[in-house]
């Protein structure tokens, strides 16, 4: 699925909808940004950039991403880390490489991973499978 694109003078946020895990990181984090009663819900220049690009690195699943216009794309955690959820997925940041069920390698920063092979987003979880309410 191709990311929906939010570009900013500052800022460009993405959005890849079939990854959101709705955590709501983003909304508790900064409304002036990321307000779903708004459309389009997310305004990049509703803040200051780094405070913006803050926010967007707390989505756990990495549905949301960022690009400074005066910078690099956001940069990995280091060193990479793996920690299991208490619902069994895998939440991973650092310098990832992902194989999507298509064969398409992708550059991650942030993934969950699905856990119980029902997602149909695969190898992300979608939580579409019974581990989610863990």
């Amino acid at each position: 699925m191709t990311p929906k694109s939010y570009e900013g003078k500052q800022i460009t946020i993405t959005y890849e909808v079939g990854r959101c895990l709705h955590a709501a990181e983003c909304v508790r984090g900064l409304p002036s940004v990321f307000d779903t009663a708004q459309h389009p819900w997310v305004r990049p220049d509703g803040a200051d950039p780094e405070l913006a690009a803050e926010v967007v690195r707390r989505c756990p699943s990495g549905a949301l991403q960022y690009r400074l216009a005066e910078g690099p794309a956001e940069e990995p955690d280091r060193p990479t880390t793996v920690v299991r959820d208490a619902a069994g997925r895998l939440v991973l940041r650092g310098e990832l490489s992902v194989t999507t069920s298509s064969g398409e390698v992708r550059r991650e920063t942030r993934a969950m991973l699905c856990a119980c092979g029902v997602s149909a987003n695969q190898p992300f979880c979608d939580l579409s499978g019974t581990c989610h309410s863990g």
